[in-house]
């Protein structure tokens, strides 16, 4: 801990209050621009049609399902937050994407009173000026898309959780929000699990200690936050699982588990490979990773000291990395999860109330570091390979084995030189050095938003309103990219993908037109609809127009008339 007083209580009312208003300035200004291509984040901005489809189908013709593409049943929570958003404001972009600009600054401002509750105020001022300035967090809270929602949610369950501590009610709010985390998208299950074992967890710690009045106001915090996990699921399980199972189970496990690739023992460890290789997810906010991960693995030497919210974000970051390794690393939206956990680990260190290894971990046990190795050794990897892209991007194999080489070298020296190493570590940090961390991540961050802002587009915007001037309301259009371009007109689409969706629909004659890319080649939002234009030959281009989705941003899609 730091010897230096923490600033006071209205210091950080009025720091915070500036940050909030960056934040919401970042995310407001230029609100229906293309999301970056020149530099992307992994944003796919036709997927935002589709995901709002039901929301859209509700406030425009009455019904949730108008096709068989229901993503209500996948994400009812974001369904339900788009309609009050579609409801209140109108139809249109901008419109939709408000739900995630609104729910990423409630992240920031949860993560902040976590970390003011678990560390100090001056640290909660870091963590909320490095989440409300990180581009990747910024754009991805520009756009409609599951991802923000589902991570503000987890923001907002460790946020309480870490209040906890002081009233346990913000201890069942802390299991309700994993839920919504949950229903919001189905990735936030490994945030359930962490949860409910942290908690398990602290209960069993508090019961073991009952002559420790903090371990049994956390145990008591624990059971709370265990009762707001169970009340939630049992009432999302009556009013909503049990009596919508058949869709439920489609969308939740036919469609987004046995969908994906193999599990073998080679794709597992493929994939654990590709996570910090195929995209610049770590390289781009390499500071806070650094620090994040170092905190996460500090904690080891003092898991039990350590207090219930900092073991549940080692949690969040250990069984993140396990579920995107088990399901899904090759796209760079699922590493979203790590940004707000990353911030917080990081934020405590920066600030001085942590540092990254206890002043005694050189003492421990040296079966405690054997049993960190492999922890170690994949951390070293997550931060080698990140590096390696830099030099040797986008060659994956290249840079996998050039980030392997260097997390065995940057293990073995770690071990080999532990005494003098840890002692390093366990140092304070001169506050010159950390703020100046501090800075150029947020400098770094805040030039990205800028680069973007200059050369903005709104391509997508325009294209959509183009076919509005083209097509009357009501108008059936084939096509992913008809609900991605659905947003500023009345056109009904009918959404067609592979093995979910309307994938016979392809035959239907009472539609008569179809939206797809031509470039960067004919039928790139997926295969599904080139099934589509193979079934009626003789299909003609009545109008060519620009979108932005690939790096370069000269894209074009084509509204398609059929024989």
């Amino acid at each position: 801990m730091t010897d230096t007083p923490d600033i006071t209580n209205r210091q950080f009312v009025a720091g915070l209050l500036v940050i909030l208003l960056l934040a919401v300035a970042l995310r407001g200004a230029f609100p229906t621009a293309d999301p970056p291509w020149r530099a992307p984040v992994g944003i796919t901005w036709h997927d935002e049609g589709p995901w709002v489809h039901n929301a859209r189908n509700k406030v425009l013709w009455g019904e949730w399902s108008t096709d068989r593409w229901n993503p209500m049943y996948l994400a009812p929570v974001f369904t339900g937050l788009e309609y009050v958003a579609f409801e209140s404001f109108g139809v249109g972009q901008w419109q939709a994407r408000i739900v995630s600009m609104a729910m990423g600054t409630l992240a920031i401002l949860f993560v902040a009173l976590g970390v003011g509750a678990s560390a100090s105020r001056r640290a909660a001022l870091v963590a909320a000026a490095l989440l409300a300035c990180d581009h990747g967090w910024v754009q991805w809270n520009r756009v409609a898309l599951l991802e923000t929602t589902m991570v503000s949610f987890i923001a907002v369950s460790w946020g309480a959780y870490a209040l906890a501590e002081r009233h346990r009610a913000w201890a069942a709010l802390a299991g309700v929000a994993a839920w919504l985390a949950f229903f919001s998208k189905a990735s936030a299950a490994f945030y359930v699990v962490a949860l409910g074992l942290e908690a398990a967890t602290t209960v069993v710690l508090g019961m073991r200690a009952r002559d420790n009045p903090d371990l049994r106001n956390r145990a008591g915090a624990a059971l709370w936050t265990l009762a707001g996990l169970a009340i939630a699921a049992a009432l999302f399980l009556v009013f909503f699982a049990v009596p919508h199972w058949s869709e439920v189970r489609f969308y939740n496990w036919q469609m987004s588990v046995t969908r994906k690739p193999t599990y073998g023992v080679g794709a597992l460890i493929s994939r654990a490979s590709w996570v910090p290789a195929v995209n610049d997810f770590f390289l781009r906010q390499l500071p806070v990773v650094c620090l994040g991960l170092g905190g996460a693995l500090g904690l080891a030497w003092r898991w039990r000291a350590a207090r219930p919210a900092e073991r549940l974000l080692a949690l969040s970051v250990g069984l993140g990395l396990l579920e995107i390794i088990v399901h899904d690393a090759g796209n760079e939206r699922r590493l979203l999860i790590f940004i707000p956990t990353l911030v917080a680990l990081a934020a405590p260190i920066l600030a001085g109330d942590r540092r990254l290894a206890s002043v005694d971990s050189a003492g421990r046990p040296r079966r405690l570091a054997a049993v960190m190795a492999p922890c170690v050794l994949y951390a070293a990897y997550v931060v080698c390979a990140a590096l390696a892209r830099a030099a040797f991007a986008p060659h994956v194999r290249a840079t996998v084995w050039a980030g392997s080489m260097g997390a065995v070298a940057l293990t073995a020296g770690l071990y080999a030189a532990w005494p003098r190493v840890a002692g390093w570590l366990a140092r304070p940090r001169a506050p010159l050095f950390a703020n100046g961390l501090l800075l150029l991540a947020i400098c770094i961050d805040l030039v990205q938003y800028g680069q973007w802002a200059a050369i903005r587009t709104y391509k997508n915007v325009t294209a959509s309103t183009l076919v509005g001037q083209w097509l009357p309301p009501g108008t059936l259009v084939e096509g992913k990219l008809a609900n991605g371009l659905a947003l500023d007109n009345r056109i009904r689409p009918i959404f067609v993908g592979n093995g979910f969706g309307n994938d016979e629909d392809g035959l239907r004659d009472d539609v008569r037109y179809i939206l797809t890319y031509t470039s960067p080649r004919l039928g790139y939002e997926g295969s599904a609809i080139l099934g589509v234009l193979d079934a009626h030959p003789g299909w003609k281009v009545i109008h060519e127009f620009d979108v932005a989705e690939t790096p370069g941003g000269h894209d074009r899609a084509a509204l398609i008339e059929k024989p």
